[in-house]
């Protein structure tokens, strides 16, 4: 064979591309998503849903187990829970991994789902990691907020419909353009450490938060329009442990908005503080003070020109709207641009040299 047409089948099979009248060997997978009849042209093993993909991968994987996600919308609840999953799409937005749950809606056993139900997918296991591919909930949080009603998020049992989870025993997970995509509390990277390279991710309220460490290098923050409250949105609302020097760290990200979205309406972030039990009783645990950063991104005008703000939680005195103001926690931003940069005098502004370590810091 020619040289040349060696080295072009070499190309195209790196890309994954299948081309008639190439006999060129497709990139490796271990299993592939697949409705069709007969055998998948990849060569590998074909699974009609991603868990039964999952369930076929060793449960101690030392090497990734790599998992082709084909054109298509999967419909299901999938967990993640073995190490080294690494899930492929074959296109960006035609690949989705999407389920429809809300806090407020009643699940199939009778009870309501409740927030940390509501995952599309739950990762619980290391070395997690997903490109070219959407990870969705699928319910539509504006529809439902504007109807007569409709939940809203001061019921307690609201919209708040979480596409991606990394739960408990995730650590390394690595997403890379990954359309990650809900209206409120969309991306809980709640333990472990992650990475987003040159993700998308949409909501409105909350819609990244939790506990973990997570960088977002060169993504896209949408923030949607949400016309029936006062405030349209805050992007982060960490519960970083105090020990923990590093929570949601934002990288060269372009913060956006949808269309209708009012100039000023959208916060930085607030403060979680989640409650524990204790011996005198359950209240918001001390333990838990948000830190996330934001360093050379471009804002939007939707941004609030304070930047950070307040947020509620249960005190000690059994208060339930006891406040945890921004000062209090860890917030800070360096270098912004853009329509939306205002002065922000409720967060850090961090040093150069300060910005550059956390960067650091917050890498995988």
């Amino acid at each position: 064979m020619p040289a040349s047409h060696l080295a072009r089948r070499t190309v195209l099979a790196g890309a994954g591309l299948l081309v008639p009248g190439l006999a060129l060997a497709a990139p490796r997978y271990d299993a592939v998503l697949w409705r069709g009849e007969g055998r998948n042209p990849y060569g590998a093993p074909g699974y009609r849903s991603l868990s039964k993909a999952v369930a076929a991968a060793p449960a101690n994987g030392a090497r990734p187990f790599r998992i082709l996600v084909t054109r298509g919308v999967w419909d299901e609840q999938v967990v993640i829970d073995k190490p080294f999953i690494h899930l492929v799409g074959e296109d960006r937005r035609a690949s989705v991994i999407s389920h429809l749950a809300a806090s407020g809606l009643t699940a199939p056993d009778g009870k309501r789902w409740g927030t940390f139900r509501t995952p599309t997918l739950f990762v619980r296991a290391p070395d997690f990691a997903a490109t070219r591919l959407t990870i969705q909930n699928a319910f539509d949080g504006l529809a439902e907020m504007t109807k007569p009603g409709g939940l809203h998020s001061h019921d307690g049992a609201g919209p708040q419909a979480v596409a991606l989870m990394l739960d408990k025993g995730s650590d390394r997970a690595r997403l890379s353009e990954v359309d990650i995509l809900s209206y409120q509390d969309t991306l809980f990277p709640d333990a472990g450490s992650s990475l987003f390279e040159r993700c998308l991710v949409t909501g409105s309220y909350d819609f990244i938060f939790g506990a973990g460490r997570a960088l977002f290098d060169q993504c896209e923050i949408r923030s949607l329009v949400r016309p029936v409250d006062p405030v349209e949105g805050y992007i982060v609302a960490p519960s970083t442990p105090i020990d923990q020097p590093v929570g949601f760290v934002f990288h060269q990200c372009r913060l956006t908005k949808s269309g209708a979205t009012k100039p000023g309406s959208v916060y930085l972030g607030r403060p979680w503080r989640p409650s524990s039990a204790f011996p005198d009783g359950r209240y918001g645990d001390p333990r838990y003070v948000g830190m996330s950063a934001f360093i050379d991104c471009w804002m939007d005008d939707h941004i609030a020109p304070e930047g950070w703000t307040e947020m509620w939680y249960t005190g000690k005195d059994g208060n339930p709207r006891t406040m945890l103001q921004p000062e209090e926690a860890r917030f800070s931003q360096f270098r912004p641009r853009g329509p939306g940069v205002g002065p922000f005098k409720r967060g850090r502004w961090l040093s150069s040299r300060e910005a550059k370590a956390l960067v650091a810091a917050a890498r995988l």
